[in-house]
């Protein structure tokens, strides 16, 4: 028992945690030693100051946790910002079709009737809605598409996302050569 004690307290001679550990082996046996345990589960790391222990295991999976969380948020951001590309990617398409529109029919639409919304640099209106910019796009060209076959319009000279749109209901406002205001909103675009 003395010898056991004084081996103890030269384990604890050194600093506060002085590399001693406490271990439990599979049998339930407890031992104290100066390298770390073999099963990290059951390890302890002795404060010779305090008597207090560090749950080494519990650390570890603390730290396993910790890593397989910022993974987890890693992965979430890289989804997001792959989501958000395709978007863009989407919105461009949508952009590059209404300016293939607009060139081929010139007496209809004015070069300028649907500008291409870049989505690095939205206007602050389109910002709010960002995540439909695709959608936005499309009924932009609808709309004008729309304004013509109305009889209401002979030329689109803007072509633009109005005020009074929602999240669940995009609202479009074209303007005409004859000075003429017209408005749909999505609902009124999708309509056979």
């Amino acid at each position: 028992m003395k010898k056991t004690i004084l081996m103890i307290a030269a384990l604890f001679s050194g600093g506060s945690f002085a590399g001693v550990y406490k271990c439990t082996d599979a049998s339930g046996n407890t031992s104290y030693q100066s390298k770390p345990c073999a099963d990290r589960n059951k390890s302890f790391e002795m404060d010779i100051k305090s008597g207090a222990a560090v749950d080494l295991g519990r650390q570890q999976r603390q730290k396993q946790q910790e890593a397989e969380e910022q993974q987890r948020l890693q992965q979430q951001e890289r989804q997001r910002l792959l989501q958000i590309e395709r978007r863009n990617k989407a919105a461009v398409a949508e952009s590059e079709i209404n300016q293939a529109m607009i060139k081929s029919n010139p007496a209809q639409y004015s070069p300028f009737a649907i500008p291409a919304y870049k989505p690095e640099k939205l206007p602050a209106l389109v910002k709010q809605f960002a995540e439909r910019l695709p959608d936005i796009e499309k009924f932009r060209r609808l709309a004008a598409q729309k304004a013509l076959a109305s009889g209401q319009c002979q030329r689109v000279e803007a072509d633009e996302l109005d005020l009074k749109s929602r999240k669940s209901k995009l609202v479009f406002v074209i303007d005409c050569s004859s000075g003429k205001r017209l408005y749909f909103n999505e609902m009124e675009l999708t309509e056979q």
